[in-house]
């Protein structure tokens, strides 16, 4: 007589069943692509001079792609399924097409770029070269350089406003901000600020510029419509990520080495407030409802998330472990952004040469894999298309 299958055995393999179900359900493959439609994140290798392209639908690396000599500045473009960003070393600017995953154009814009802004449209380009003291306006679709201006010494950055009309300009060595008229790059105003302006924040209406000024250790407020200093507003150490909240309330700043993220007013220009945060704060992204910051802590291998109105660390986690610390994320995070569907975190490894990809369930964050890529990544770019 055969005997049957132990009862035991049965209840047994039925919650390896149920667990792997479970586990497959909560995998990061998202919801929302329809097919046909592609979720790809790419990272500039700049020790291989090459992008990786990365599918992080099923995580893996998809081509690696020859840009030139230290690719930056990478940007995805609004409208067209194109990726767009800088060869430092090579002075120009490359556009890499996202559903062939080749190179179609490489435009010289001028020694040392490091990197790019568009246009609200996305029918323009701005590219500000450091060593040429150059800012340059390329044609989106031509793919041709339209209009070029000389700017102060060694320009960090040039940055568009939201409304269009105008492109900011950082002078590192002048200690200078800089307004163009976007149309045809005449010089508007230049404004003295706080002693090495670097990144810029704009408010949604265009009326006031914040530049961090990382040799002064400050914040310098800028008036766009009367094209006047404001204030300087003093940091605690060197200003590294400059966040604005979507609804333009609060600017948030990681200062690594006072491991610090301080909180501007951005209605009254004070420093409201600020907190301890890890040991070295660096980059980090907001969350579309801006309820979340999510700061990449690079000595600590973690990504913090901050509850912007209670000024507190969201909760670690499954994973997390009896610490309460967020779980690891690979070795030195670096810059990070989010999936459109806001639910899937990504993170540069800097130290690890890999990509984090962490799930972001409820205020929980869950590192789900790591995905190798080329030798020394430092920028990223998501693209939907």
């Amino acid at each position: 007589m055969r005997r049957g299958i132990p009862y035991r055995l049965v209840i047994v393999i039925s919650v390896l069943v149920a667990l792997a179900i479970r586990e497959i359900a909560i995998q990061p493959k998202p919801s929302f692509l329809r097919p046909g439609l592609r979720l790809s994140a790419y990272v500039a290798d700049v020790g291989d001079a090459a992008v990786s392209v990365v599918d992080l639908v099923n995580l893996s690396v998809r081509a690696t792609v020859p840009v030139g000599p230290t690719p930056s500045g990478l940007r995805a473009h609004p409208s067209r399924k194109e990726i767009w960003g800088v060869s430092t070393d090579g002075g120009y600017a490359w556009i890499l097409d996202a559903p062939t995953n080749w190179v179609v154009a490489r435009i010289p814009v001028g020694a040392a770029p490091y990197a790019l802004d568009f246009s609200p449209d996305g029918s323009r380009a701005y590219i500000a070269a450091s060593a040429a003291n150059l800012l340059t306006a390329v044609d989106c679709q031509s793919r041709r350089v339209v209009a070029s201006v000389h700017t102060g010494r060694n320009p960090w950055l040039g940055r568009v406003t939201p409304d269009g009309k105008s492109v900011l300009v950082t002078n590192h060595d002048d200690s200078t901000l800089q307004v163009f008229d976007s149309k045809n790059l005449t010089l508007r105003a230049t404004i003295p600020v706080a002693t090495g302006p670097a990144q810029i924040a704009i408010l949604p209406d265009s009326s006031t510029a914040f530049v961090s000024a990382t040799t002064a250790n400050q914040i310098s407020v800028v008036d766009l419509r009367r094209n006047a200093l404001l204030s300087n507003l003093p940091l605690p150490g060197k200003p590294a990520a400059v966040l604005l909240k979507p609804d333009g309330g609060e600017l948030y700043v990681t200062v690594p080495e006072a491991h610090e993220l301080a909180i501007i007013n951005t209605w009254t220009h004070q420093l409201a407030d600020s907190m301890l945060l890890g040991s070295t704060p660096r980059d980090g992204v907001i969350s579309p409802d801006g309820a979340t910051i999510y700061i990449s802590d690079s000595a600590a291998d973690r990504i913090l998330a901050v509850d912007s109105a209670y000024r507190t660390l969201r909760s670690a986690g499954p994973g997390a472990g009896s610490t309460g610390m967020p779980p690891n994320v690979g070795a030195q995070p670096g810059m990070c952004a989010l999936a459109p569907s806001g639910d899937l975190l990504i993170a540069v490894d800097e130290g690890s040469n890999d990509l984090a990809v962490i799930r972001i369930r409820g205020q929980d964050l869950v590192l789900i894999t790591l995905i190798p890529v080329g030798n020394t990544p430092r920028d990223l770019a998501i693209k939907l298309y």
